[in-house]
């Protein structure tokens, strides 16, 4: 229905009550700020959204933030949304591009490539006129058969590997000052810095002031002027693996085809004993 990885206001506004149309809020907010998601959700919504909870739609057996859960258990979950095999998803967040990236990502980890982010979220449905609702309503039950492709994914002892290899080009989504170790991380026992080798690509610069991502040719030279080679590997990171999948959005939109999402990101690696650890500017 619709290939490429971001869909606009004005395309959902016109198959926002096509059948096999499913939109989700995937709405979220660092704890710091604070904010109930689920609430604000029931205060205002696109017709028909349901809302995706990245804490909640996440293994639950980890001290770690919104992993990935089991293939049986993210069915289960998007299935009682009304989720199922046949279903375009549009996914949103109040942000603009921000956490709806990861549920992208997360569907294409699961192998239903049939998704999109809705470039600029609810601030670009709003300002283009459209309708908002507090109603809510059954879903319906959803038939939702994954598929996973584990090649998107990395663990801890894949990055390993890579730093020891340099197999792939290794993205930091986070801030600078985050990045070269020099403010406090926001999450308890994790050490300040980045993975040996990586390069620092802040989500913030891939993104509009409205919400809405870059241009193609923008983000094309973005990443050149970083140095980052499109047609190599690359894996992405961040704080706990939300902005990461900005990161990976913007470059398959620029054409990179081999891209993989560390889904432990630094909430992982920071905290572990024996990581390896640089601070400062990193790569260029």
């Amino acid at each position: 229905m619709h290939a490429y990885p971001l869909t606009t206001a004005d395309w959902l506004s016109e198959h926002l009550y096509d059948p096999n149309v499913r939109v989700l809020d995937a709405s979220w907010y660092l704890p710091s700020d604070a904010r109930d998601t689920r609430k604000e959700y029931k205060l205002e919504h696109i017709p028909g959204a349901e809302f995706f909870d990245i804490d909640r739609i996440a293994d639950q057996q980890t001290r770690l933030p919104h992993m990935m859960p089991s293939s049986e258990n993210f069915a289960a979950a998007v299935e009682k949304l009304g989720i199922g095999d046949e279903n375009f998803i549009v996914i949103y967040d109040t942000k603009g591009v921000y956490s709806s990236a990861r549920v992208w990502w997360a569907f294409h980890a699961m192998g239903h490539e049939n998704c999109a982010v809705l470039d600029g979220g609810l601030k670009k449905w709003r300002t283009k006129k459209n309708p908002t609702t507090a109603s809510l309503h059954e879903p319906g039950q959803g038939s939702f058969n994954p598929t996973p492709k584990l090649d998107i994914l990395r663990t801890r002892y894949q990055m390993l590997k890579c730093i020891e290899t340099g197999s792939e080009q290794v993205l930091d989504a986070r801030s600078p000052s985050r990045f070269e170790g020099l403010e406090q991380e926001p999450r308890p026992d994790v050490k300040p810095g980045h993975i040996p080798g990586s390069y620092n690509i802040y989500y913030s610069d891939l993104v509009n002031d409205d919400g809405t991502m870059r241009s193609v040719n923008e983000l094309r030279a973005f990443f050149y002027k970083s140095r980052i080679d499109l047609s190599r590997p690359i894996v992405t990171t961040c704080g706990s693996g939300i902005t990461a999948a900005i990161v990976f959005l913007a470059a398959k939109i620029a054409g990179a085809s081999q891209l993989a999402l560390y889904d432990g990101s630094w909430a992982e690696w920071g905290s572990m004993q024996d990581a390896l650890i640089e601070t400062g500017p990193g790569r260029t």
